[in-house]
């Protein structure tokens, strides 16, 4: 692999990070459906994190999450328990941003963090893997 797909799963990890300090950040102050957002936006660029090494990218958030499921956790490249937390906090979040009768409870916002949290340590160790290689 070239420097520029490590360059670019790197920043997309570093935005994950950032996104899950604001998501705990919004959480410190009850704001859980923000909180929520961020921290699908954390997962969600931890995934891209991964498609990087690759040079894989989609449009569609479906497809990121789809593609990440298939050859990464279907593969057991990642535990297949991520994926289904991956889903999860999906559709928290689309319950979030969308449904304007969602009232978000403080423990699903802070399992949503976790799971970010987790993925996140499960990239890092991925591409720092990948980078000895």
């Amino acid at each position: 692999m070239d420097k520029v797909d490590f360059d670019l799963a790197w920043y997309r990890l570093e935005r994950a990070k950032n996104d899950l300090r604001s998501a705990e950040l919004l959480y410190e102050n009850s704001d859980f459906l923000g909180a929520n957002n961020r921290a699908y936006y954390s997962i969600f660029n931890a995934i891209k994190a991964v498609l990087a090494l690759k040079r894989i990218d989609f449009k569609k958030h479906k497809d990121v999450v789809g593609y990440f499921n298939k050859e990464y956790v279907k593969t057991e490249i990642f535990p297949r328990v991520i994926g289904k937390k991956i889903a999860f906090a999906k559709t928290v979040r689309e319950d979030s941003d969308y449904d304007e009768k969602y009232i978000p409870k403080s423990e699903t916002t802070y399992e949503q963090m976790q799971t970010a949290k987790e993925l996140i340590k499960l990239v890092e160790i991925y591409l720092n893997e990948q980078s000895e290689n």
